[in-house]
């Protein structure tokens, strides 16, 4: 985080906020201090106390509870959470790859202590409270099938999953805070990225049909547990869906080349529900459009009457280059040059975007289940991406569409809270984060200037264009495929010993002392981000 995030103007405001919750008692403690007073959760019973809480379900175009009152659904995604990424977490590289690594240089038990006390700290009661203050009622919380099952022991459900998982949602309940579970990462892989903790470039969930059975198994283990829970706003299906480029992103199968597979997305989709269905008729059920959640006009119309559809709605003016309202110099590969963004144009994108035209024809509610703008580019031009976040929720707001942020915290990029740049895991890692923006390996951060090392990658890819010889390529969409490949999933991987070294040798007492830099009492609050999402979350639904 650039800019005004980092003085302590927004770390004293945070203080403010914790103050109402008896979290000042933990005020005033630099991080070594803090991280001493830090107590290993326990796991926590199952929360027994009066339940307020009312169910939700799908009425007409609305959200409503269960006297029928509208519910407009505002809040954030805490992505780094239990699913791992790397320009989150600030590591290098897959979260399981990267977790065989840990545990290759520390040993198994400490790479287990490592990663369970990073857990523990990056999001707990003290996040729930912050994001209940600023004024959220709902956290969509991305989940990887990791922690609920094993590849070597299918079917079989690991209890220590859903014992973390449930101390968060007893503390979600306590607080009033609805919750969307978001299969973030399934098994087989749903998409070639990274975010699908995905490091082949491969997808197998939808050629593999036992892949497919796991997954439609896990949802039935969710529904069983959770189906009597009002705390649980919904369940949604499966983050970013690319149901056809399985082998890869390639020049002919992104962007505007990307041809969904229909028929093998709906038959997924209609045997999910069905079989959730068969537990839980209670809880709304959310699907995404194909191509991450951009696709829509195929799928099939709704066929169960408690559904939802999300869309995800990154947009230019949010990453900028450039100024707000103004012109924005984008460096997507998808980008034909210099463009004008002001109000009136983002509305148009999000009218004519097809998740907002398929729930409009179908009346069903419409979910932006991620969007965000990033705060790490131009230093000056903060303000700019912040207007530009603010006229985007303006017109969720005014189309009455629900939405959550991505991302509530990370190492300084787009969230609400950023880990401080002098606490003890960012100076760690300093290097770490160094050498990634200039070798490009988190995939996320296209926007940034090029280094030497891309504009090298991207020499390489138009060497190789020509000499294949074929026409059809687009020089563009080429580089940004092979960069992925060559930056972020080789040299990403190829980091991460690098990366485990840093905590070799460490104790568990240093190793919790350096992870407690994720914890939010530590964390600086982007105060500008927070204003304009408690402004919008204010309004009456």
């Amino acid at each position: 985080m650039t800019g005004k995030a980092t003085d302590m103007q927004p770390r004293r405001e945070f203080l403010k906020l914790a103050a109402f919750t008896g979290a000042a008692a933990l005020t005033g403690l630099g991080p070594s201090a803090a991280a001493e007073q830090i107590a290993i959760p326990q796991a926590a019973d199952r929360y027994d106390g009066d339940n307020k809480m009312e169910f939700l379900r799908v009425g007409g175009r609305q959200i409503v509870d269960a006297k029928g009152k509208k519910v407009r659904l505002r809040g954030t995604c805490p992505g780094g959470w239990m699913n791992l990424e790397d320009f989150i977490n600030g590591h290098p590289g897959a979260e399981h790859t990267l977790r065989a690594q840990m545990a290759e240089v520390l040993g198994p038990a400490k790479a287990q202590f490592f990663f369970e006390r990073l857990l523990d700290h990056f999001f707990n009661e003290d996040d729930v409270v912050f994001l209940g203050k600023a004024g959220a009622n709902v956290v969509r919380i991305p989940l990887n099938y990791r922690h609920f099952e094993d590849d070597a022991a299918p079917f079989k459900y690991k209890e220590a999953g859903f014992a973390r998982f449930d101390r968060v949602l007893n503390h979600c309940e306590r607080h009033g805070l609805y919750v969307i579970l978001d299969l973030h990462s399934a098994q087989g892989w749903q998409n070639v990225h990274w975010h699908s903790d995905n490091a082949s470039r491969i997808s197998l969930f939808w050629d593999i049909p036992a892949y497919q059975d796991r997954y439609i198994a896990l949802w039935q283990e969710f529904a069983r547990r959770y189906k009597d829970r009002a705390v649980v706003a919904g369940y949604d299906l499966l983050n970013e869906p690319c149901s056809n480029n399985s082998r890869g992103d390639y020049p002919w199968n992104i962007y505007s080349n990307y041809k969904p597979n229909w028929v093998r997305m709906n038959t997924v989709y209609r045997r999910v529900v069905s079989e959730i269905r068969k537990i839980d008729s209670k809880h709304i059920i959310f699907l995404e459009g194909d191509n991450y959640a951009h696709q829509f006009s195929g799928l099939e119309k709704p066929f169960d009457d408690n559904l939802a559809y999300s869309s995800h709605n990154y947009t230019v003016p949010g990453f900028g280059p450039g100024r707000y309202p103004g012109e924005i110099h984008p460096r997507s590969a998808a980008a034909k040059g210099p463009e004008v963004w002001d109000l009136a144009r983002q509305e148009r994108n999000f009218l004519d975007a097809e998740g907002t035209k398929f729930t409009q024809q179908n009346n069903v509610p419409l979910w932006v289940g991620e969007f965000g703008a990033v705060y790490n580019g131009p230093s000056d031009e903060n303000g700019d991406r912040l207007r530009a976040m603010d006229d985007q929720i303006g017109i969720f707001e005014s189309h009455e569409a629900h939405w959550t942020t991505w991302n509530y915290k990370d190492v300084g990029v787009m969230g609400m809270l950023t880990l401080d740049p002098a606490s003890p895991y960012m100076e760690r890692i300093s290097d770490i984060l160094r050498k990634k923006a200039a070798l490009g390996t988190d995939d996320w951060m296209s926007w940034l200037p090029p280094t030497p090392v891309k504009d090298a990658a991207a020499q390489l890819a138009e060497q190789i264009r020509q000499v294949v010889g074929d026409p059809q390529l687009d020089a563009r969409l080429n580089v940004r495929c092979m960069t992925q490949t060559l930056l972020c999933f080789y040299t990403g991987t190829l980091m991460q010993p690098l990366y485990a070294s840093l905590f070799k040798g460490l104790s568990e007492n240093e190793l919790d002392h350096l992870l407690s830099s994720f914890s939010a009492k530590q964390c600086v609050p982007n105060q500008g981000l927070v204003d304009i999402l408690s402004k919008h979350m204010a309004k009456p639904a």
